[in-house]
């Protein structure tokens, strides 16, 4: 079993440039990288943990796959190449700026029995998608993919499983996405924002954050 973490560095996470400035912002998206690197690796699920990376960058524990494709084309032709030689073992994509994933999340979703998995993001989008058959499937991301996901799923004759999850439905990529990180997260990323001196305040009954 393997796991892919697909990956931008440059301008990463360009919604948060209000309080972060570029370099700050990619510091901040390599320490969410990091947690779910780790969380995959602590898991004791899988033998290959692979990057799919568009920089030169360095992950404890995980290889690095450079490429200069978006992210559609990236991953299929991942998927696309494990078929091909004969790798048809289940693989995890998950994202990267979801910082709060945890071991037992992990676990859970690949215990699953179903052909395919997704951990949902907000409005839409796909977190984590467990793929039991590469050869089955392929990704559909922006926009619906969560719908889109589903209806690969259907149009293939899968067994689908929506995987219901807090920490995997936390993508980060508003401002106010920041005081769930500082709220609930205890690996790099809340580090690092600490670090920058964000704390949490309250505003009219609502949480939100502050930079001192």
């Amino acid at each position: 079993m393997r796991a892919v973490i697909p990956f931008k560095k440059s301008n990463a996470k360009s919604r948060l440039g209000a309080l972060l400035s570029e370099k700050e912002r990619e510091e901040l998206a390599i320490a969410m990288l990091n947690d779910v690197a780790e969380a995959l690796i602590n898991s004791g699920c899988f033998e290959v943990v692979d990057v799919l990376s568009t920089s030169i960058i360095e992950v404890k524990g995980a290889n690095i796959v450079l490429t200069e494709k978006g992210l559609n084309e990236a991953l299929n032709e991942y998927l696309q190449k494990m078929s091909s030689h004969s790798i048809n073992e289940p693989v995890l994509i998950i994202m990267a700026d979801i910082p709060l994933v945890s071991i037992n999340n992990i676990r859970d979703i690949v215990a699953s029995r179903a052909d395919i998995v997704i951990a949902p993001g907000r409005m839409g989008g796909t977190n984590a998608l467990f793929i039991r058959e590469p050869s089955s499937f392929h990704v559909d991301y922006y926009g619906a993919s969560f719908l889109k996901h589903c209806e690969i799923a259907r149009k293939n004759n899968l067994k689908l499983e929506v995987f219901d999850s807090f920490n995997l439905s936390t993508d980060i990529d508003e401002i106010e996405d920041l005081a769930e990180v500082l709220l609930h997260g205890k690996g790099q990323a809340a580090h690092y924002l600490k670090k920058l001196g964000f704390n949490i305040m309250e505003n009219g009954g609502r949480v939100g954050v502050k930079r001192e």
